[in-house]
């Protein structure tokens, strides 16, 4: 942006106040006004020179060649004046002409003859003014020599060259490269002789605060100076404007005028833009047009091409435009001024900014730019109806899926639903929007997933199916429930299996669906064909404890599905659940796995947490804690809303929880455990895992009391879902456990009597194992006999941490029963100590190492606490199998696998 032009007779700088930098040099320019000082006193003496000053614009390169000039009329010296534009930079000898026109006496009939574009033999003008300045010394003043014209400056070389004996000098003021593309600095390398090369930088540190102190008649303080270097960017011409302005005004420099201060900074920088723009061509106006739209997207010889500026090199396109200030270098291209580009943006209509972003986007697109560039020109276009256009969308949506950046997807596929589209097309888009806006924008996803499941846009059955399964999946309240409802008394055939089948899912999950869905809701087959029913059956029947083969086979039924159906999330989850529950782990997890990677590729971010929580916790179970580990890790950095992930966070804590237990890790345990939680999730099953998991934080800790509240509520919760097994969370027993050593023994045993029950019905060997293993606790005969038990139990099972436990368990209690059975104990022992080869530091490879201890000294307990056989000492109140109780871990099946290894 250049400076302005007038030439001021006599003007000189105030002091004690910042100069307006259109009429004097600028403060700190004291070295060069000495120095030109001193060359126009030697032209007095008849001793010629050639003077550049460069510099961005802004610097105060025309103002110094300014106040050179009038110092030169102070001095009796004849000054020739010219100034070149952008708009006159296509006029051959423009400058020139300028030049030559006061010396219209003498050399006349060369104006005239330039003016009529003669091309004489010898540069026309040459010899009349070298004879003048032999008759009186002649300074030429040209300003903004960016904008010379080549025949100028050709012109000017040759008279450089011939005026080695004359008294003339010529100073040039510029940004430093002409439109033309010429070097116009070079004029000062083609003089024989006195050639000087000013190269103006920007304002330092101490300049800009000098330049506070005197416009404000005061030093401005630190955090002051700092924002007047941060919007002036060291621009003096910007700086010392806008310092004037805010002196007065009547502003002290100080930290609170700041924003005042930056302020004025905007206005005169967009001021300044405005004017440069107005100097603009046709042809630059239509390329910072283009690259205030897309210049940040597309590469300059796009942009040039957008503009219409077919023709022009991008050498001379970033020379013009860096030559008026408005854009600025980076890297290989240019961007336009921020300011500039706000006041050029400003002057387009809406429609006029879209149909360059459409046209952009075409050249984009068939230039084989990347989808993100294509994406990002389309999000600012109108709809155009071209066969690319979608799918460039999608794709851009997708990355930005990828990168975690919902937000930016929502943009994505909300554009994209502004394209014309099929019925088909545009539910799929509306489905993809609400899975990104359940993360960006919650309540927009919560309200676009009911109006898919209500089918208000007449969407297919199928989409609708898959949108209440993401909605309740993700915890999405009582609107989306209602929707279902009303889906569900409209849906036949198929579409209705399906609509059932998820409704039960929500039913299962909490006491809040099973409220909004049981008067109405048709029960399940008892025996459904459908494969999400069958998942849901599946559930619903493991939950009651009912035939554990007939659970198995829904299962397998579910997650086998129909390939010519769209399969469901929920339900396929259920089957996983009911096939950990029936000690099918592998399959269980191969099923989780599959979900998992349907549900990445798709892209659904927001339903992958729940799946993954529930994989942590069969890992855990299967004693796999590293696997476990980076499972929690996984869902825990997942992008999601609080709200909506509420019961997943609960359940993924209560994993961590027990995790963190079993690993040794007390302290996070315990801090994980005290954390609040919402009061809406307190109604989602999810709430009755966290309960157990804070009980065996407190039963570690020895509040029994505590633990024993917590658990009749986790009881409370889970039989009101009518979930009954002991798989699912063995409250029972533990619930026992404290009551004993409360002293309440009938209630320990109902609740102990109730669990090997239950688990007896169920059959699987880890449930049962560990009924078994915690039923009789009261004395050393039954704690024996238990032991041995459960032991046997787990043998025709699953290797995990309960069998371990009770292997530990065995060991130290097998030494009451004699000598021999020390032996045996030690044979225990080494098979624990197997198990726990992976995790040398974890409790239960430590109990293994005291009971090897104690195996091999003779018994004696300290004083004050309760002795356990073998000599390992057990303080009063610990709780042996805490840990254990949440996760039955399962291994290798079979007696063969007894050495197998398993993460403790």
């Amino acid at each position: 942006m250049h400076e302005g032009s007038s030439l001021r007779e006599g003007s000189t700088v105030r002091e004690g106040s910042a100069p307006r930098p259109t009429d004097s040099p600028l403060p700190h320019h004291g070295r060069e006004r000495t120095v030109l000082a001193a060359l126009l006193a030697e032209l007095t003496a008849g001793r010629p020179a050639v003077v550049t000053l460069t510099g961005r614009p802004g610097y105060g390169q025309n103002a110094l060649a300014r106040w050179a000039a009038r110092h030169a009329q102070t001095l009796g010296l004849r000054v020739l004046h010219a100034r070149a534009t952008p708009v006159e930079r296509t006029l051959r000898h423009g400058v020139t002409a300028q030049l030559l026109t006061p010396l219209a006496e003498v050399a006349g009939e060369s104006v005239r003859a330039l003016a009529a574009d003669g091309l004489p033999s010898r540069p026309a003008g040459l010899a009349e003014l070298l004879s003048a300045a032999r008759q009186r010394a002649t300074l030429l003043v040209v300003e903004d020599a960016q904008w010379i014209d080549p025949p100028s400056l050709h012109w000017l070389k040759a008279l450089v060259r011939r005026s080695a004996d004359a008294p003339l000098a010529l100073l040039a003021s510029g940004s430093g490269v002409t439109a033309a593309g010429q070097e116009w600095p070079e004029l000062a390398s083609s003089a024989p002789r006195a050639a000087h090369e000013f190269v103006l930088a920007a304002l330092t540190d101490e300049q800009i605060a000098a330049a506070v102190a005197l416009a404000c008649h005061r030093p401005g303080d630190g955090r002051f100076t700092a924002a007047a270097r941060e919007f002036s960017a060291g621009n003096p011409a910007i700086l010392y404007e806008t310092l004037h302005q805010f002196a007065q005004q009547g502003h002290e420099p100080g930290a609170p005028q700041a924003g005042v201060l930056r302020a004025i900074g905007a206005g005169v920088t967009g001021a300044r833009a405005l004017r440069a723009l107005r100097a603009l061509g046709t042809e630059e106006l239509a390329v910072v047009r283009a690259l205030a739209v897309c210049g940040d997207l597309l590469e300059l010889p796009v942009v040039c091409l957008l503009a219409g500026r077919r023709s022009l090199g991008e050498a001379r396109v970033c020379a013009e435009l860096e030559a008026t200030g408005i854009a600025l270098r980076s890297g290989a291209g240019l961007r336009v001024h921020p300011m500039a580009r706000i006041r050029v943006l400003e002057e387009m209509t809406t429609l006029e900014r879209a149909e360059l972003h459409a046209r952009a986007a075409e050249l984009a697109q068939r230039a084989g730019l990347d989808d993100q560039t294509v994406g990002a020109l389309l999000m600012r276009s109108g709809p155009i109806g071209a066969p690319w256009a979608l799918p460039a969308l999608r794709r851009s949506s997708a990355l930005a899926l990828r990168w975690g950046n919902h937000r930016r997807a929502v943009a994505f596929l909300t554009r994209s639903l502004a394209e014309p589209l099929e019925p088909a097309q545009r539910a799929e888009l509306s489905f993809e929007l609400a899975a990104a806006e359940l993360v960006a924008v919650p309540r927009a996803g919560e309200r676009r997933l009911g109006e898919l499941v209500r089918g208000d846009g007449g969407e297919p059955a199928q989409l609708r199916a898959r949108a209440l399964d993401l909605g309740l999946g993700c915890g999405v309240g009582g609107g989306l429930r209602q929707a279902a409802a009303a889906a569900l008394r409209a849906a036949h055939g198929p579409d209705r299996a399906e609509f059932i089948a998820l409704c039960w899912s929500a039913v299962q999950l909490g006491p809040e669906g099973a409220e909004l869905f049981s008067p109405d809701l048709p029960a399940l087959p008892a025996d459904p064909g459908d494969p999400a029913q069958a998942g849901a059956r599946a559930w619903q029947l493991a939950a009651l404890v009912a035939d554990r083969e007939r659970v198995r086979t829904l299962a397998r039924r579910a997650l086998a599905g129909e390939p010519s159906r769209c399969r469901l999330v929920l339900p396929r989850l259920a089957a996983c659940k009911a096939l950990c529950l029936t000690e099918d782990y592998a399959e269980a997890e191969a099923g989780l796995s599959a979900l998992l990677a349907e549900l990445r590729a798709a892209r659904l971010d927001v339903a992958t947490p729940q799946v993954l929580a529930v994989r942590a916790e069969l890992r855990l179970r299967r004693g796999h804690l590293a696997a476990a580990e980076q499972d929690l890790l996984a869902a825990e950095q997942l992008p999601t809303t609080a709200e909506l992930a509420a019961p997943t966070a609960l359940y993924l804590r209560a994993v961590r929880i027990v995790l963190a237990l079993e690993n040794g890790q007390r302290e996070e345990a315990r801090s994980l455990a005290a954390a609040p939680v919402a009061g809406q999730a307190r109604h989602h099953l999810s709430w009755a895992h966290l309960l157990f998991a804070r009980a065996l934080v407190a039963s570690v800790e020895g509040q029994h009391a505590k633990a024993a509240q917590l658990l009749r509520e986790c009881g409370r919760l889970l039989l009101s879902c009518q979930h009954v097994n002991p798989a699912l969370l063995p409250w029972r027993s533990l619930a026992a456990r404290a009551c004993r050593l409360l002293g309440q023994h009938e209630q320990a045993r109902e609740l102990s009597a109730e669990e090997l029950t239950l688990a007896r019905r169920w059959g699987a060997p880890s449930a049962l194992g560990w009924a078994e293993l915690t039923a009789g606790q009261l004395t050393e005969e039954e704690r024996l006999g238990s032991a041995r038990q459960a032991v046997s139990v787990l043998r025709h099972g699953p290797i995990g941490l309960v069998y371990a436990r009770a292997l530990a368990e065995l060991a130290a209690v097998e030494p009451a029963a004699g000598e021999g059975d020390r032996q045996r104990a030690a044979a225990f022992v080494d098979g624990l100590s197997k198990l726990t080869t992976t995790r040398p530091g974890g409790p239960l490879a430590v109990r293994a190492k005291l009971l090897a201890e104690g195996l091999a000294r003779p018994r004696r307990a300290p004083d004050g606490g309760q002795r356990a056989p073998g000599g390992v000492h057990r303080a009063p109140g610990a709780p042996p199998l805490a840990a254990a109780a949440y996760h039955q871990s399962p291994g290798t099946r079979g007696a063969g696998a007894r050495d197998g290894r398993t993460e403790n």
